[in-house]
């Protein structure tokens, strides 16, 4: 059956979410604060996104490693109506599917955690106050120093789902969210870090147990990302209760033309 767009957003739903922490991002994508910035391609029962929110146009495309090669076949007949530049998050091997018109560039492993045991939130003495709109000239400065080139969108504050810690009423820890979806139940950690100075004290373990504890009134699967070259990081979400439950790349593309 030949790839095409897709419009329908029940049909979206119903399909990523037979595997919601496999296609979390996805999922919220969903949601009408991401929704315009997106467009949809199916073949069959697989799904690929190319999310036009970001100065780099992002294509997501996620399959279990059962269904890859169907996933495959819709990203080789996609490539073609691709843009010339865009970034990629993409399953194990998919990026050979696209490496015919496309140079890979900037290759990086990554690791999706699920939140599966969240008894072990409480190891990190859960700490920090919710952030809002007012909070961002100080969170772009915390940002600027500790996570210079991070993806982050202004207008997540307005979900409440960002925690910070505080010292000396300088914000010196965060941890906030990518996706925050009640209708479908999803979230996705993001944007963590800690100033250089006050780093070694676990306080952005703290703020990470604080958020997660107040996503899980909203949602039923709590997800991250995480560079598989990331060791401490690994630990810390080890520690708190997340588990490793796919692998994927994220890679820069280039048209060879």
């Amino acid at each position: 059956m030949p790839i095409r767009a897709e419009h329908d957003r029940a049909a979206l739903a119903e399909l990523l979410s037979r595997d919601p922490v496999l296609h979390a991002y996805q999922l919220g994508d969903l949601d009408d604060f991401f929704w315009p910035y997106t467009s949809w391609f199916r073949r069959g029962d697989q799904v690929a996104l190319l999310y036009h929110g970001v100065a780099l146009p992002t294509l997501l495309a996620f399959a279990s490693p059962a269904r890859a090669a169907e996933l495959a076949t819709l990203l080789t007949e996609l490539a073609p109506v691709l843009p010339a530049r865009l970034w990629a998050h993409l399953s194990p091997g998919l990026d050979e599917a696209l490496a015919d018109r496309f140079v890979i560039e900037s290759a990086v492993g990554h690791h999706r955690m699920a939140l599966t045991d969240p008894a072990r939130l409480t190891r990190a003495a859960p700490a920090g106050e919710v952030l809002g709109r007012g909070d961002l000239p100080q969170l772009l400065d915390l940002y600027s120093v500790a996570y210079p080139g991070n993806w982050f969108d202004p207008r997540m504050l307005d979900t409440g789902q960002y925690v910070g810690i505080r010292e000396a009423d300088e914000l010196v820890a965060v941890a906030g969210v990518h996706v925050w979806s009640p209708t479908w139940r999803v979230a996705a950690v993001g944007n963590v870090t800690t100033h250089p100075r006050a780093r070694g004290r676990g306080l952005a373990g703290a703020a990470v147990a604080a958020l997660c504890a107040r996503l899980r009134d909203s949602v039923d699967h709590v997800t991250l990302n995480v560079r598989a070259d990331n060791p401490a990081a690994l630990r810390l979400y080890g520690r708190l209760g997340f588990t490793r439950v796919a692998d994927f790349v994220e890679c820069g593309l280039r048209h060879r033309g």
